[in-house]
This record gives structure tokens, sequence and C-alpha cells, in this order.
């Protein structure tokens, strides 16, 4: 079989699970959310709600989608692809498991941990072109706001990397895993799992961090005039943001596919989902009970707290590692 063709099929049974888990996360979300806050939930459409994503689906595809008219036509109808594409395209390398055959993945990077920053750095475009197209100054508003909070979160995230790259001693996903059959990196790299999860909060823009959104004061943001299956671009891609997060935190600081207390007599690729599921756990309970951060203080947390602390997390790991090597 030719390789670009089992690259096709690979990239589309990949797709296809995707989607599948933005749905059914979005869906626990709310159930999750509505046990949290003592409310049932979705539970209407199919049994026990499970059908909720297929109408919410139908639905965005069935409203009229308008456009002002003092929009950018092209661009104002490119911004949610853009923004969906940069959200797919990191899925090209994350390994999901290993096995005698190789590595679950649909390509294998040396330069992997490189390829994810480059590639989820260009999902601030999709939202900043969003917002200037609408020829609206509160969607304007709304996206140089969320440039500003994920260009200065990608720093300390980026930093966070390092250490961890430090004690891999290489830039392949599957390596660093490879590098924590002993030792998960969240052990050694404690600050560093820490500044990562919080910065990841603020990379896909999720409560507290969602300033983007602030009702208050920007309606719902850079996706203010948006409609239809459009905004659905614009909401699937922050999803998918939500579970690429999970995924990276999971082969980074907690082993990956690598089972703990040497359970091997389960797969690898299920200690992988336990472990993203628990990070998309955490994401929906940190949105259930913290209220939101007024935007200069959450600017001024992310330049004059995590980004020191990360620096310091580096030097000292180098310092460490070039003394005990």
């Amino acid at each position: 079989m030719p390789i670009w063709l089992v690259v096709l099929v690979k990239s589309g049974i990949l797709l296809f699970v995707v989607i599948t888990t933005f749905a059914y996360a979005m869906l626990a979300e709310r159930k999750v959310m509505g046990w949290m806050q003592l409310r049932p939930g979705p539970n209407r459409v199919g049994p026990w709600g499970l059908l909720q994503p297929a109408a919410d689906a139908a639905k965005l595809m069935l409203k009229e989608d308008l456009m002002p008219r003092t929009a950018d036509p092209l661009i104002y109808r490119l911004a949610p692809f853009l923004s969906l594409l940069t959200a797919f395209s990191v899925y090209a390398i994350i390994p999901f498991g290993a096995s005698s055959a190789g590595t679950w993945a649909i390509g294998n990077v040396n330069a992997g941990v490189l390829f994810l920053l480059a590639i989820t750095s260009l999902g601030v475009y999709g939202i900043s072109l969003g917002g200037w197209a609408s020829g609206s100054k509160y969607p304007l508003l709304g996206s140089v706001r969320a440039t500003a909070q994920m260009i200065s979160y990608e720093l300390a995230m980026g930093l966070s990397f390092i250490g961890v790259l430090i004690l891999a001693g290489t830039t392949s996903l599957d390596g660093i895993v490879n590098a924590q059959q002993r030792l998960w990196f969240f052990i050694p790299q404690f600050v560093a799992f820490v500044v990562y999860v919080i910065t990841a909060v603020a990379e896909t823009n999720r409560s507290p961090f969602d300033l983007v959104e602030a009702e208050t004061e920007l309606v719902a943001g850079f996706h203010t005039e948006y409609s239809g299956l459009r905004f659905g671009l614009f909401f699937i891609a922050e999803y998918v943001n939500m579970l690429t997060v999970s995924c990276i935190a999971s082969l980074l600081f907690l082993g990956g596919w690598n089972a703990p207390f040497g359970w091997t007599w389960v797969p690898g690729i299920v200690w992988f989902l336990l472990k993203v599921g628990f990070f998309m756990f955490f994401y929906i309970w940190l949105r259930s009970t913290l209220p939101r951060f007024r935007y200069d203080r959450l600017m001024a947390f992310g330049w004059k707290v995590l980004l020191p602390i990360a620096t310091l997390n580096l030097l000292v790991t180098a310092v460490v590692v070039a003394v005990w090597s």
C-alpha cells in the first residue's frame, strides 16, 4: 500500500476520533458542571442526553449565517477555518501509544515539541483576523486582548517545556515518553508542571482566564459577529485545543502511555486516555469553581509571576543536570 494512502487513512480515522471526542467532551462538560451545580444537565435528546451533541451540530448548521456589512468578506470567512486548521494540525505528530511495530502516530517528527509550539502559536491568527475582519470595535478589542494574553502565556509555557527537554535529551515526543519509563517528569519538574497547567488554561481561553469573552466588557469577544456554522468552528477549535493541551501534559509530564506502579497488564493507550481525561475533568472543575480574573491582574500574573518562576526553574534544572552529569 502506498505511504500516502496509509497517511490519508490514518488522518481520516484520527479526524473522526478527534471530532467525536470533542462532541462528547462538550457533553461531558455540561454533565459534570450540572453535577457540580446540582442540576441535571442535558437529558432530553436521546437516552441520558447522549444525542445532544448531534442536536447541537444540526442547530449550528441550520442557523442563519449572518455577516456584517462592514466586514471584510474573505478574511471574515477564512478566520474560523484558520483556527480549526491549526487546532487539528497538531494531531499529525501526537503519539497515542506504542507497540512492537512502532509508535501510534501519523508522523514521528524528531523536533516534535518545536512543531507543537510553532503550530499552536499560529492559532492566534485566526482569533486576531476574526476580530479585525468583523468590522466592529468590540470584536477587535476582544481579538487584541486574546492576542496579548496568548503571547504572554506562551513564553512561560515554552520555558516550562525546556526543563523537560533537558532531562529527556530529545525534542521527540515519543523519545520524551520513553525517557519517563522509570520516573515521570512531573516529579523533578513539578514547578514546570504547575506553570504549564496554568498557562494551558490561559492558552485555551478557558475560565478563569477567559478574558477574551468577558460579557461585561466585550459581549462575546472576538466572535461576537459570528453566527451559525462559522461560530461553531471557533467553538470546535477551542475544545480541540483543550484536548491538545491535555495530550501534551500527559506526554511531557505524566509519562504518556507508560503505566504507573508497573501495571503493564493494561494497554498503554488506555493509560494515555485516562491521563488526558483527568486533565479534561480538571479544566471543567476549574470552570465550575473559580471566578473570572480581572484582565490587568491576569496579565500581571503572567509576566510578573509565571515567567520569572519558569525562568528560575529552567536555570536550576540546567545547573543540576550540568553538575550531576
